[in-house]
């Protein structure tokens, strides 16, 4: 049976952010008579602004969550095998992804009405790293229970406990919950003169917002263009620098080998010399005695 403290999380979680204090504090009042669990509801942590949009992600595109999860285990399973190859084709899979995913969640609070700043998207896409590289994490940000963002070294399990609202969350899956529709006109209101004026200025701010992230977006192809083009001529002296050590390690293989010729000669020659001078030697032996024979 689900924890009744659960599927109230699930549901305030779910809210917009604005929303979330005021509907936690009706429901402590609405639970007043079971004073501890009043106080279990009272203890639910409003959400970061990172972790509301991940729990937003979760809740409004599931399939695309399950797809990052998916390619962390498959990332884990390489790791585990020791498989470099893949290892290395699911790793640049992991950034493409998660920035891919990241930008679809932008998009999923800024219909909600909320921005989200770069620096805030950043923790976004560690926290959907983390699910990939960490089983903890990725349970925990299927949950859509998370209070803070995570962060994974991928070196021993992510601390997950303090990031989620519920700590016996692990398992549990956020119930998804689809876009509110934009509420109707009422047509029997008075025109507003400046309702022009208000959504000219919406509409300036919607572009201003788009030329900020248009601005960041190039300010990031320029720096990975910048990256690219230095690990270019890193890569060019490298191979100057290994096509030289090639050409010297055959420069003195040629040597050794021509050493080894003459070596193979000299070698001759003292063999040749050595038995010259034992024959002289036996030479000199026989002169001697001879000589001494003649007293």
């Amino acid at each position: 049976m689900t924890d009744p403290l659960l599927e109230i999380a699930d549901r305030l979680y779910g809210l917009p952010l604005a929303d979330f204090t005021p509907a936690r504090d009706a429901l402590v009042k609405e639970h007043k008579a079971d004073k501890a669990f009043a106080a279990r509801v009272k203890a639910l942590r409003k959400p970061s602004l990172a972790a509301w949009v991940v729990d937003l992600l979760v809740r409004r595109d599931a399939a695309q969550v399950e797809q990052v999860l998916a390619v962390g285990a498959a990332l884990r399973d390489a790791q585990a095998n020791l498989d470099g190859e893949e290892l290395r084709a699911l790793t640049r899979q992991r950034r493409q992804l998660t920035a891919a995913v990241t930008t679809q969640a932008r998009g999923l609070a800024r219909e909600e009405g909320v921005k989200v700043t770069q620096a805030v998207a950043d923790q976004v896409e560690a926290t959907l790293t983390a699910a990939m590289v960490d089983e903890g994490a990725a349970a925990a940000v299927r949950s859509g229970l998370l209070v803070a963002a995570l962060t994974a070294t991928g070196v021993g399990a992510a601390d997950v406990a303090d990031a989620l609202a519920v700590p016996e969350a692990a398992g549990f899956v956020a119930a998804p919950r689809e876009a509110e529709p934009p509420p109707r006109p009422d047509l029997h209101l008075v025109p507003d003169p400046e309702a022009d004026q208000k959504a000219r200025r919406a509409a300036e701010e919607v572009v201003a917002e788009a030329r900020t992230e248009v601005e960041a977006a190039r300010e990031a192809l320029t720096a990975a263009v910048d990256e690219v083009e230095a690990l270019q001529a890193r890569s060019l002296q490298l191979q100057a620098e290994v096509d030289e050590l090639k050409g010297r390690i055959a420069q003195l293989e040629s040597d050794l080998e021509e050493n080894d010729d003459e070596l193979s000669d000299a070698e001759d020659v003292k063999a040749e010399a050595d038995d010259t001078l034992a024959e002289t030697e036996a030479e000199l032996v026989k002169a001697e005695a001879a000589l001494a024979r003649l007293g």
